[in-house]
C-alpha cells in the first residue's frame, strides 16, 4: 500500500469502490498484539480488508505509538516487526502542519483524538474505526466500532 500519503482512489478503481477506514491506534493494538476480546471483534474487519472490501488508512504519527507499546509489551524485534506490518497494511496519512492546525482547531480535549479526525477529514474517509465511538462524538466522519464496519459493509 501507498505511505506517507492520503490520497483517494480514481474513480472507478476497485479501491475507489471500497469502504476507506481511518483505524484508531488502540484497534490496530488489538490485531497486532491479539488482545482478546477485542482481537475478535476487529478480525472480521482485517478480513475485509484483506478481500479489498475496505481500505485501511493510519496517521503517520501513530506508528511511534505502536513502537513504543509493543516493544514494552512484546521485545524490540516484535515492535520493529508490528511497526513494518503497519506499513504494509495501512495505507499512511502523514501528520504535517495542516494536519496539526486542523486537529487543534477542532471542538474536543483529545488531542490525539483530534489529529485521528483532521486525518481523515483530510482523506475524505468514510468512517473511524474505534472501540470508542463516544470519544468521536463530534467528530465529522462517524465514528463506530469494529464489528459495526462489517455489518456496514453487509447492509
Amino acid at each position: 500500500m501507498d505511505s506517507g500519503e492520503s490520497v483517494t482512489p480514481a474513480a472507478g478503481s476497485p479501491a475507489a469502490s471500497s469502504l476507506h477506514i481511518l483505524v484508531d491506534t488502540n484497534v490496530v493494538l488489538d490485531l497486532l498484539l491479539a488482545r482478546e476480546p477485542w482481537l475478535s471483534q476487529a478480525q472480521p474487519m482485517w478480513e475485509a480488508r484483506d478481500a479489498e472490501r475496505l481500505v485501511a488508512y493510519l496517521p503517520a504519527s501513530a506508528l511511534t505509538d505502536i513502537f513504543y507499546i509493543c516493544r514494552k509489551q512484546v521485545g524490540l524485534e516484535r515492535a520493529r516487526q508490528a511497526v513494518a506490518a503497519c506499513i504494509q497494511g495501512f495505507t499512511l496519512i502523514a501528520v504535517d502542519h495542516a494536519i496539526v492546525s486542523a486537529a487543534l482547531a477542532l471542538p474536543g480535549d483529545d488531542f490525539e483524538d483530534n489529529v485521528q479526525i483532521a486525518c481523515a477529514m483530510s482523506g475524505a474517509l468514510d468512517i473511524i474505526v474505534t472501540r470508542d465511538p463516544a470519544s468521536f462524538a463530534r467528530s465529522p466522519i462517524p465514528a463506530i466500532e469494529p464489528l459495526a464496519v462489517v455489518a456496514r459493509l453487509i447492509g
